[in-house]
């Protein structure tokens, strides 16, 4: 059994062979899908997904920090407070902080991002953490909301040993997904000092693609390659690195 901790399985890139897509992830073994929102106009393409396949597909509630515009993440955020007032989810994600596309927009990415992790807190949930050109920004707002009910996940982490390490050390898991597999990846360099306990797999599909499907479409199956490449960094069995890795996504989704 292998858990995707992180696939935009509504993402339009499917819009033509979505069944088909899943069918080759669950003939892979990759039973559980944990899908992040990005916004509003998002969340019925997700409770669909979940109601055709409700024993594989497991929802976050969240706006994306890419998708906090002035004009409307006021009403995104109210729309994030509805859902989890209004049924089960199981982290608020994907959240954070993104200054690669937009930097005018760090002051309210902070204001969204710092209230959904107190919304996380409210309902107990794990946080599924964006983090793209922002890492200090990002655990400055995570270190002072450090507390025992902060945890979750660093969702695509690509920063250094340092920096795993202040990660972990703040309750979250590393997500590894594509990255681990290219050249110019580096976190392969260090990954093998990190327990493999505080690791959980994704794709991150339909993005970031491992080898050898680099700059194609990624897709759930494709989080077989990411335990193949984990299996060489640890010196473990690909079974023990499936096993270990779900385990652990389970410590965290709580499922």
């Amino acid at each position: 059994m292998i858990t995707d901790t992180h696939t935009h399985l509504y993402s339009e890139a499917f819009a033509d062979d979505r069944n088909a897509m899943m069918q080759r992830a669950l003939d892979a073994g990759v039973t559980r899908f944990f899908v992040p929102a990005i916004d509003s106009g998002y969340t019925q393409a997700m409770y669909d997904l979940e109601q055709q396949y409700p024993h594989n597909v497991f929802l976050m509630m969240g706006l994306h920090p890419t998708h906090v515009q002035p004009e409307t993440f006021e009403a995104e955020l109210a729309h994030v407070e509805r859902e989890l007032a209004a049924r089960k989810f199981y982290a608020v994600g994907e959240i954070g902080i993104d200054l690669y596309w937009d930097k005018t927009t760090l002051g309210i990415q902070q204001i969204a991002f710092r209230r959904q992790i107190q919304l996380a807190k409210q309902y107990k949930l794990p946080i599924n953490i964006h983090c793209r050109d922002a890492f200090d920004e990002i655990f400055e707002v995570l270190e002072s909301e450090k507390s025992p009910e902060l945890f979750g996940i660093f969702h695509c982490f690509t920063g250094t040993y340092e920096q795993a390490l202040q990660a972990i050390s703040l309750g979250m898991k590393l997500g590894i997904g594509g990255v681990a597999t290219f050249k110019n990846g580096k976190i392969d360099q260090f990954l093998n000092q990190i327990d493999l306990r505080h690791i959980v797999l994704e794709t991150d599909s339909p993005y970031l693609a491992p080898v050898p499907y680099r700059g194609k479409r990624n897709e759930s199956s494709y989080v077989v390659n990411v335990v193949q490449k984990l299996s060489e960094i640890y010196g473990l069995a690909p079974e023990e690195i499936a096993r270990t890795t779900t385990q652990n996504s389970r410590d965290v989704f709580g499922i």
